[in-house]
């Protein structure tokens, strides 16, 4: 499991390429929160964006996700708790005035990027007001 990327995956470059394409820019893996465990994947700092690519096992992905058949309850309960700590990162990320966005990393990148643009430039139109 020390193999698997935490950060760089190809579903998060590839989002990471359209949004570069799109003229944003932005943090990678950057800590917001006073967890530094808690890291956003993909940060607008002063847009207060924060986005999370989502891989389907370790976040349970309603739709392709697999359980495993050896050693079921642990991974049920780890991946109970991945789930269970991603919404509390999302509550106070919310609570300190932050946007979240998560995907999935089988989502297509155009559509996710724009939808991520449409946040950022919103909030930099606000900011600008």
């Amino acid at each position: 499991m020390k193999k698997v990327r935490r950060t760089g995956t190809y579903a998060e470059m590839e989002l990471r390429r359209a949004l570069h394409a799109r003229g944003l820019r932005y943090r990678v893996d950057a800590s917001v929160l006073s967890d530094k465990r808690r890291g956003v994947d993909i940060a607008f700092i002063s847009a207060r964006v924060a986005v999370f690519v989502d891989g389907y096992f370790w976040h349970g992905c309603p739709e392709h996700a697999s359980w495993p058949a050896s050693n079921a309850d642990f991974w049920r309960q780890k991946i109970e708790t991945n789930q269970r700590r991603d919404r509390d990162t999302d509550a106070q990320l919310w609570e300190a005035g932050w946007q979240v966005l998560r995907a999935w990393e089988h989502e297509d990148p155009e559509p996710v990027a724009t939808r991520i643009e449409d946040l950022v430039r919103a909030a930099q139109s606000r900011a600008g007001s």
